[in-house]
């Protein structure tokens, strides 16, 4: 298990360096100018390249990013360009949302997927077909449209959550947990169905194994074969799918987050694309790659645990 660890963390350090000269190299593309972009479009060019000369933006792109990185590895990520708020501290002042959106989000997928495909697994029949037809439609059904459609329905028709916004947990739970209610279900729908089918056909896989056909001429109970030994040995591909699932839930809150007014790291860093603001896109990036190696090795802890096998490789 520690050399599991090890392992993944050796790539860590790496992987930060190739992301971010890649999202450097990529904002340096896009069309835009952050000088122009603080001092409106009507700023006459002398302003202009004095600021230029000011924010670094005259050095060359491998200057300025050496710049970036020797700050970034002592801490320092830079400051905004339309607010100079130092981007740390603006990080983290957005990450409460949307960690508390991928961790619920994560947990429904989980329980849910894992609930209906064990389900659909010792029963089979019309809940087996259903759990088929219901992964095609989820995967089928765009998320924003599913989020304007509970907005429609659950917010405003029947007013049983908030259409927009966001309440902390220290202030009030309940606020808190009624505010992602509505951003969970249209994050999540697709993967629950995703989980489902995965966990159907794990389960099936497994109780079709020797192992289970000799503990039910044992006598043992339905019960106990499918929640004490099959379950445990089916959750491994599942658990390897949920952490991938987890991960590409970062891209989807970029969406669900602005639709909901939710203020989360992805909405800041759709907004500093649009405003072209370097610093704040920059560890947003560094933050969301950091948050998937996270991801990644508690998945590999997961599986390791549920199979020591695993971690052996």
């Amino acid at each position: 298990m520690v050399r599991l660890v090890l392992r993944r963390l050796a790539w860590t350090g790496p992987l930060l360096f190739v992301v971010s000269v890649l999202c450097f190299l990529l904002i340096s593309l896009v069309p835009g100018d952050p000088a122009r972009t603080v001092l409106g479009p009507l700023a006459p060019p002398e302003q202009v390249e004095a600021l230029h000369r000011q924010m670094g933006l005259d050095r060359p792109l491998t200057v300025q990013y050496l710049s970036w990185l020797t700050d970034a590895v002592h801490g320092d990520l830079g400051r905004s360009v339309g607010t100079g708020t130092a981007v740390g501290p603006l990080i983290a002042s957005r990450l409460a949302p949307t960690l508390s959106l991928i961790l619920l989000a994560t947990l429904t997928v989980g329980v849910l997927g894992t609930a209906l495909g064990v389900l659909s697994a010792v029963r089979g029949g019309p809940l087996g077909r259903l759990v088929d037809v219901a992964s095609v439609v989820g995967l089928a059904v765009p998320g924003f449209w599913l989020a304007l459609v509970l907005i429609t329905w659950l917010a405003v028709r029947w007013r049983l959550f908030p259409a927009t916004g966001y309440a902390p947990f220290g202030e009030s739970p309940v606020q808190w947990l009624r505010s992602l209610a509505l951003p969970v279900a249209a994050t999540s729908l697709a993967a629950v169905t995703a989980v489902a089918k995965q966990t159907r056909d794990s389960m099936l896989d497994v109780l079709s194994r020797d192992f289970v056909r000799v503990m039910q001429a044992n006598g043992l109970s339905t019960r106990s074969i499918v929640y004490r030994h099959a379950l445990r040995t089916a959750a491994v591909p599942v658990v390897a799918l949920l952490g991938v699932i987890s991960a590409s839930l970062l891209g989807a809150t970029v969406l669900i987050e602005n639709i909901f007014g939710l203020p989360g790291l992805g909405s800041g860093a759709a907004l500093a694309a649009a405003q072209h603001d370097i610093p704040v896109l920059q560890g947003a990036v560094v933050c969301y790659t950091l948050i998937v190696v996270v991801i990644g090795l508690l998945a590999d802890l997961a599986q390791a645990w549920l199979d020591p096998r695993v971690g052996a490789r």
